[in-house]
């Protein structure tokens, strides 16, 4: 007994010098580190004064012909609170839900940053929100970025100190009463209370105070003016924890929490669809500059839930940033665009004068256009006029089922990629089978289908749904979808790595400008850039803070041979019905969901890419919305306008590309010189490769002797056959195969 005693003193006493070693190096190793922070915390304080606690700096947003968009301006200095000026109950309210301690700690709680660790080990760091004093949280506010971490919350800390070292308690939940957010873009309680009670802080109730005190926790979610109950529950216990502290008498909390609230709605200050944009783009920007953490790729829908949570807070807390901090944004919009765009979509659609009670059109659409050569959004329309048009801005805000539009960017460029070229020839298999077998983890059996043979050229052209699948589980999805994310689509969740993405079948949607810019993508030799509106962004000093990024996502030979793919679909695929009026060429893609419920057309000439989306904001379905339809003429009609004074160009070609004939076919001439009614030399060359290719399969089965091998190779030629366009080559063509293949089968079926 005596040994064993022994044993577990001289392993405890060896345990315990072990973690204290352990101890003494992360201290040693995070000592600097620390020291640093405090030093950075010091130096921020000690430089700051009260002025900073009052941002009233306006920013400013500009058109690309330096007018102004829209003058941005806090107002939360005009009605600046003294402390003696705050009622009492908004501090208490403050103090009893977010910082009991306030008047005792030295700006952070122990047991709260001892939870936060907890939580932050039990999660792996997922978790790292909770226990921010009220002075850290006005240190977050007016010193720090919005990323979400470690550093930061101790960052935080360390400032909250020498907060309360330099101000008293009492200025420091001055500012903090002043400085807070409560949603639509009211900062303060003043300016709270007057715009959603419409009276001043010392004539609301308690309940009243309560319920705005609830607010700043989550300004998105607590949001009055999008649903004046979600706040309430938090009001209650707000106003029980006040009844706890004795703060109030349970006569007080029992009218209180029985008082019903009602806020009003003042004229919302509502901007028009390119200046909300371009406010969007900026706010989204400085968020990227505070070092947010974007995120394209979630493995669970609570992992996506928690990052709309997050990104929601970071969002509003850079709107106050934008609002306040005196920026110059300059921006590459263009009125005369704009109104082309508009004007287009609103008399395409002015067939159904249908309104919903709010006075909005039933019926909308939507469309961005980017200019190619900066990658820059140059319009956007985010509905149809009328006179209460703005507000929802559906071009950013709203994210709608892509149909077939999605499929060159998961499918048919990823494709081009590996090995796939514009005549690989693909089976048009069922999709209900493939979706049985795909739900039955059975997806080699997918490549096992039977379907019509066709080339890939043509499948794009007619926009054959089973060639879409087809292909997509020969590439994988993952890697389909790895290029959305590349791209920067934000709604992407697990629920989305299935076939039904080929066809744009997507959990939550894209939104036209997502489309815009990954057409844009291909337009640019696979070049994403994302998308903006900002040309110039300077801060307060004059200080030029916005930088370029340029990410390629696809090879540059890819989406050329995808461009060229693509122009097949306005000459004789499913947007051959377009009247388009200019010789610039046109690569583009229709795109129509179940029951007709969403219509888009994507497409870009040399010089502009534009996406373009119809229906209802309820989806009903609409008859006669095709991707060829409404979206096709508002395409149409907007492009063929912008382009009508320019140079004619083509697209370019891809390098090391196989031989079109410009040699061997009609030397000399232009690809652009018409033959015929319709018919050019460069239609005639390309014509003439496919027949070359046809000669070689005809090569191939009178060498043949397996006749399975035989006929696979004459089933390929079939499909190639179907791309050629003139009727001479066709015609040249078919012979050639027919001929090979009736002799090789007579030679077979002989004695």
């Amino acid at each position: 007994m005596r040994y064993v005693k022994k044993f577990f003193k001289t392993l405890f006493l060896t345990l315990f010098i072990g973690f204290l070693l352990i101890a003494v190096i992360i201290a040693f190793k995070l000592y600097p580190i620390l020291k640093d922070y405090k030093e950075q915390a010091e130096e921020l304080v000690s430089n700051s004064t009260e002025n900073d606690f009052r941002p009233n700096e306006t920013s400013f947003i500009y058109a690309d012909d330096g007018s102004i968009l829209a003058k941005l301006k806090s107002d939360s200095d005009s009605e600046y609170l003294t402390f003696e000026e705050i009622p009492e109950d908004f501090m208490n309210a403050f103090i009893a839900v977010e910082d009991r301690s306030f008047w005792k700690n030295h700006g952070y709680d122990l047991k709260g940053i001892a939870r936060v660790c907890y939580d932050a080990l039990k999660t792996n760091g997922e978790t790292l929100h909770g226990a921010s004093t009220i002075t850290q949280q006005l240190a977050r506010l007016t010193f720090l970025t919005n990323e979400v971490s470690i550093e930061r919350k101790i960052k935080e800390i360390f400032i909250s100190i020498e907060l309360t070292d330099k101000y008293t308690k009492q200025q420091i939940i001055e500012f903090y009463c002043n400085d807070v957010y409560f949603a639509n873009g009211y900062y303060g309680i003043a300016s709270a209370s007057n715009g959603y009670f419409g009276k001043s802080v010392d004539e609301l109730s308690l309940s009243q105070i309560a319920y705005l005190c609830a607010i700043p926790n989550r300004p998105n979610y607590y949001n009055p003016y999008k649903n004046v109950d979600n706040a309430i529950e938090r009001r209650n216990k707000i106003l029980s924890d006040m009844l706890e502290l004795e703060m109030i008498s349970n006569t007080e909390y029992q009218k209180a929490i029985s008082e019903k609230i009602e806020v009003i709605h003042n004229e919302d200050i509502t901007y028009d669809y390119n200046t909300s944009y371009a406010i969007d783009c900026a706010i989204r920007y400085l968020m990227k500059i505070n070092e947010f953490p974007f995120q394209y790729h979630f493995d669970s829908k609570n992992e996506y839930l928690a990052y709309l949570e997050e990104y929601e807070i970071a969002y509003e807390e850079n709107r106050k940033e934008l609002y306040s901090g005196g920026y110059k944004v300059y921006t590459s919009l263009n009125d005369e665009v704009q109104q082309l765009a508009q004007d287009a979509l609103d008399e395409i659609l002015y067939f159904d004068e249908e309104k919903k009670e709010n006075g909005i059109y039933a019926l909308q659409g939507a469309s961005t256009v980017i200019d190619n050569k900066t990658g820059k959004v140059i319009a956007i329309i985010g509905g149809r006029s009328s006179e209460e048009q703005y507000g929802l801005n559906r071009a950013f805000q709203s994210f709608r089922q892509p149909g077939s539009t999605m499929k060159p960017l998961v499918v048919y460029t990823p494709a081009l990629e590996s090995n796939y070229t514009e005549n690989s020839i693909l089976k048009n298999i069922s999709v209900t089978e493939a979706n049985r077998l795909f739900e039955e983890n059975k997806s080699l059996e997918i490549n096992d289908l039977t379907g019509d043979p066709m080339t890939l050229r043509k499948a794009v052209a007619s926009s054959k749904n089973g060639c879409a699948y087809y292909l997509f589980n020969q590439i994988g999805i993952e890697y389909g979808i790895s290029y959305l994310e590349k791209m920067q689509f934000s709604k992407i969740t697990n629920q989305d790595y299935n076939l039904s993405t080929a066809l744009g079948g997507l959990t939550y949607g894209v939104s036209p400008v997502e489309m815009a810019s990954a057409y844009a993508t291909i337009a640019n030799d696979g070049q994403f850039i994302e998308p903006t509106c900002i040309v110039s962004f300077k801060d307060c000093n004059d200080k030029e803070i916005f930088k370029e990024e340029v990410i390629e996502v696809y090879d540059y030979n890819a989406t050329r041979k995808m461009t060229s793919v693509l122009t097949e679909v306005a000459k004789s695929g499913t947007a051959s019905s377009m009247e388009w009026n200019s010789e610039l060429p046109v690569a583009c893609k229709t795109g129509t969901t179940n029951d007709a419920k969403d219509g888009w057309f994507c497409g870009f000439t040399p010089y502009y890419t534009m996406s373009v989306w119809v229906g209802y904001d309820v989806p009903r379905t609409l008859q006669k919305l095709w991707g060829s339809t409404y979206p096709c003429y508002i395409w149409q009609k907007t492009m063929s306008q912008l382009v009508v004074d320019k140079a004619i160009v083509e697209f370019e070609k891809p390098q090391n590309a196989p031989s079109t004939g410009d040699e061997k076919y009609l030397p000399g001439r232009s690809d652009d010189e018409l033959l015929s009614d319709g018919y050019t030399v460069g239609d005639y060359r390309s014509d003439y490769a496919l027949v070359d290719e046809i000669d070689a399969i005809a090569i191939q089965i009178e060498q043949g002797t397996d006749m399975n091998v035989i006929e696979d190779l004459y089933q390929q030629g079939l499909a190639i056959i179907e791309s050629i366009y003139g009727n001479n080559a066709t015609a040249k063509a078919r012979e050639r195969l027919e001929t090979a293949h009736n002799v090789k089968v007579g030679i077979s079926i002989m004695p």
